[in-house]
């Protein structure tokens, strides 16, 4: 299948052709920033450590993105999810979790209007 050409990262002054929006270089300089300075303190502090290894071990038991499996596809897991999110009193229970492919969850996120703040008006 043909893939879609490339395009100039967006960081200012980056010469580099990406599939996504930066380069490698520039994604692990926006993710850091986003982190310092635009994501939640309070939700930083439900995501620490601790979460890293609860999302880590659940993805080497299901490796593969469970709402795909369903339809028949296989696609390798590479989010996992909150069916009821921590803010909502959700937790890390197994039974709270799902492993999703990126897309799947950014589909979940949308139709929630959680992500993107649309439910902030």
């Amino acid at each position: 299948m043909p893939r879609r050409p490339k395009k100039p990262c967006s960081y200012p002054g980056c010469p580099k052709l990406t599939n996504g929006r930066y380069c490698e270089e520039h994604q692990r300089q926006e993710n850091r920033r986003y982190e310092q300075y635009q994501r939640n303190p309070a939700t930083k502090k439900r995501y620490g450590e601790a979460w890293r290894r609860i999302r880590k071990k659940y993805a080497q038991t299901h490796p593969f993105c469970e709402q795909c499996f369903k339809n028949g596809v296989i696609v390798p897991v590479e989010e996992v999810h909150h069916i009821k999110p921590l803010s909502e009193g959700g937790t890390h229970d197994t039974e709270n979790l799902i492993a999703l492919c990126k897309s799947c969850h950014a589909r979940i996120h949308a139709q929630r209007g959680d992500r993107w703040h649309n439910n902030k008006r």
